[in-house]
């Protein structure tokens, strides 16, 4: 059984920094990637973040890169989403997400990922 929990959203003014932190128990010696999602109101839940297990390569979505930074402490089960000078319009519910399947790059594509935790609201506030 593998358990994912999100903590650390909630509501935040814009420009506040936020750290959303993700807790893996379970069956995690399996884990390929880590990867963060999130899903707006009407919209589709897409990629955001994603990580190598062992930390050694990283992927963003493009529009994100710069503003987001995933880290991971495999030690731990543990990655985290930094969100530096967040906006109102990425207000969503972020996912974590991990892949057992072995693939060369990071997955970014949410049907490569095997487990999925319950999500956390993140609202930005103008």
């Amino acid at each position: 059984q593998v358990q994912l929990v999100e903590s650390g959203g909630g509501l935040v003014q814009a420009g506040d920094s936020l750290r959303l932190s993700c807790a893996a128990s379970g069956r995690t010696f399996g884990f390929v990637s880590m990867g963060w999602f999130r899903q707006a109101p009407g919209k589709e839940r897409e990629f955001v973040a994603g990580i190598t297990w062992n930390g050694h390569r990283t992927s963003y979505a493009a529009s994100l890169k710069g503003r987001f930074t995933i880290s991971g402490d495999n030690a731990k089960d543990t990655v985290s989403l930094l969100m530096i000078n967040p906006k109102p319009e990425v207000t969503a519910v972020y996912y974590c997400a991990a892949a057992s399947d072995f693939r060369s790059t990071v997955p970014t594509n949410r049907n490569e990922y095997n487990y999925w935790g319950q999500g956390t609201q993140v609202t930005v506030s103008s």
